[in-house]
């Protein structure tokens, strides 16, 4: 069993580089001294034209790390300071993949490291993401929801054109689990150039996400597809692709995360979901975005299939409640 390791890291300074040793187990209490550390070292007098960071002892990394890393990067960037993985063991290096993050780092190892094994061995960072009765679970309800989907699919496709020009299909980037990026999909409840038109929009929430209850750019037809969430139905192939689940966190847009502290990123340690404990619990009334990581890391801690399958009823109940604001 892996212990906590202390937030003390050893780094040894060079002539050509600053060597930063990580501990064996890199989650949310280490992520946050790291980050503090990086920032020391970007912001000395002088600062180091390399930062290595030797992962020869580190075998568990989660979300948190993984925002830890990211910021590190971008503050190396921009102060023109090299950045280099170093002893990146194999089950680390398919958790980079798996988060579509090998490609934006150096990463210093042998060439058989290099290369993630075929079928590689992850600590999940969460039990969720390893039960195969959960993932059976979202396949046979995303099954179902497609099939309902194509249903209803052309009253609702013709009800969009009549209503406003565009598509009938929204597709936008989310984050899902470790932040790895993916497209989500909905039918299409804004005007056409909705997205250029954010700005001029104010946000009534506080914190990391967007909300507007008397948004402008939402449309006649969208306002209902919203109220009766079937403007989320093809969301139900992203859970088929294994991108989200039937039961989950809110997946969050990459601009929002860029705004994450790093314990903010423990969200991330599950799949992002259709449904949750946010849109349970009054998402339309939640102005704070603290909230709403509360709800999700209370998510994380009660999870079981039991736990899942009483989100799914209490979903079916507010979506029958007319006067739910879901």
């Amino acid at each position: 069993m892996i212990q906590h390791s202390p937030t003390h890291f050893s780094t040894v300074q060079t002539e050509e580089a600053c060597i930063m040793k990580l501990p064996p187990l890199l989650t949310v209490v280490e992520a946050v001294a790291f980050r503090a550390l990086c920032r020391e070292l970007i912001e000395a007098e002088p600062a180091p034209k390399k930062i290595v960071l030797d992962f020869a002892e580190t075998m568990f990394i989660d979300s948190s790390a993984i925002g830890a890393l990211v910021r590190c990067l971008k503050a190396c960037q921009a102060h023109q300071i090299e950045l280099v993985l170093h002893s990146v063991k194999p089950e680390i290096l398919s958790v980079l993949v798996l988060a579509d993050l090998d490609r934006h780092f150096t990463i210093e190892a042998k060439a058989v490291e290099l290369e993630p094994p075929a079928s590689p061995t992850i600590t999940p960072t969460h039990p969720s993401i390893q039960s195969r009765t959960k993932r059976a679970l979202d396949i046979v309800g995303a099954i179902v929801g497609l099939g309902i989907t194509a249903l209803v699919f052309v009253p609702i496709a013709i009800a969009i054109k009549l209503d406003s020009p565009g598509s009938i299909l929204f597709s936008q980037t989310r984050c899902g689990h470790l932040g790895r990026r993916f497209q989500v999909w909905k039918f299409r409840s804004m005007v056409s150039d909705a997205e250029q038109l954010k700005a001029q929009v104010e946000n009534q929430n506080e914190g990391a996400f967007f909300k507007n209850a008397n948004d402008p750019r939402i449309t006649r037809v969208g306002r209902f597809l919203r109220k009766t969430s079937l403007d989320e139905l093809p969301q139900f192939w992203n859970v088929l692709h294994g991108e989200m689940s039937l039961v989950g966190t809110r997946p969050p847009l990459p601009e929002e995360v860029e705004h994450y502290e790093i314990p903010s990123w423990q969200r991330l340690d599950v799949k992002p979901g259709i449904t949750g404990e946010w849109q349970v619990h009054g998402r339309s009334k939640i102005r704070n975005f603290e909230e709403v990581i509360e709800l999700d890391l209370r998510y994380q801690q009660r999870w079981s299939l039991k736990y899942d399958l009483q989100l799914l009823l209490k979903t079916i109940v507010v979506l029958l409640n007319k006067d739910s604001a879901f």
